[in-house]
């Protein structure tokens, strides 16, 4: 492996001649002889080959090559101190990574606010982000594979709390042969039309998501995959609301006229795969929480 021969130290001293306009103040902004900062910036052009910076009148100024030389070495700068910042973090207990298992039915738009204000204070912790269905979310945490889940199914000896209702509503394309019988639907109609479930992720007590027994059915991995096969015709199911609100809106989608069953609710749990939760897992769990009750409520004013 190569090794630099720029110092961090060097690349420190160009940009404090820049941003402090001379050798003078630069050595008095780092609190070292003006000899040893001109020392360093012979030696850095030196080594480099090049000119970095030239004095006009008494203001020392970037060349071309030295302006773009210091703009990676700024990142570079910034590296080092996120990098030491990271190991301060992590001797103080914050965890690396965390991993965090949700289940597909979880609303996306509700987590990717609660994982931006993560990554706007996460010092340095990285989320290894994993979608389930059903029991999923059970068997990662059974095999300890997590440090937060969300999911409907749970260890009833886990300490999970409620963090959401999710409606599920059965539809189909307006021009679904079960929209054409202008009637309450009963489950002798659903039996001969071709059902869209969605697969179970886990792999400890697997089964298909609102699968009715029907004979005729489509199996797909994820919920998107299900609104889009649905939406093109190819079936019916139940799909979260949350989900399918535009296309009910503009009429892609229609709920099927069940005489019973048209709609049923679900209960999403959030729990910590760890007994003692690192300080970013509990910031994380903090962050969804504060999110799914604005939802909520939200979604209860409609």
């Amino acid at each position: 492996m190569r090794t630099p021969r720029i110092s961090l130290d060097q690349w420190q001293v160009l940009q404090a001649i820049v941003e402090h306009g001379s050798y003078a103040r630069a050595a008095a902004a780092l609190h070292r002889s003006q000899s040893s900062i001109s020392y360093a910036i012979k030696q850095l052009q030196m080594q480099l080959g090049v000119a970095v910076l030239e004095v006009r009148g008494r203001k020392a100024q970037l060349t071309g090559a030295g302006e773009a030389l210091l703009g990676r070495a700024r990142q570079l700068l910034e590296e080092a101190v996120a990098l030491e910042d990271l190991a301060h973090h992590l001797e103080q207990g914050r965890e690396a990574a965390i991993r965090v298992v949700v289940d597909a039915a979880f609303p996306p738009d509700l987590l990717l606010d609660a994982l931006h204000a993560f990554a706007l204070q996460d010092r340095g912790t990285r989320v290894l982000l994993e979608e389930v269905v059903l029991s999923g979310a059970l068997d990662a945490m059974e095999q300890g594979q997590a440090d937060l889940i969300i999911g409907a199914e749970l260890p009833s000896a886990s300490l999970a709390d409620p963090l959401l209702e999710i409606e599920f509503v059965a539809v189909a394309h307006p021009d679904h042969p079960l929209h054409g019988l202008d009637r309450l639907l009963n489950m002798a109609d659903l039996e001969k039309e071709m059902q869209v479930v969605v697969k179970d992720s886990g792999a400890q007590s697997p089964r298909d998501f609102g699968w009715l027994g029907a004979e005729h059915r489509w199996t797909v991995s994820s919920i998107e995959t299900a609104v889009t096969t649905i939406r093109h015709g190819l079936g019916y199911g139940w799909l979260p609301r949350h989900q399918i609100q535009a296309e009910l809106e503009n009429g892609k989608l229609v709920p099927l006229p069940l005489a019973s069953g048209q709609t049923y609710r679900t209960h999403l749990y959030l729990a910590f795969g760890q007994e003692l939760p690192g300080p970013a897992t509990q910031l994380m769990s903090d962050l969804i929480r504060a999110r799914a009750t604005s939802w909520y409520r939200n979604q209860s004013a409609f």
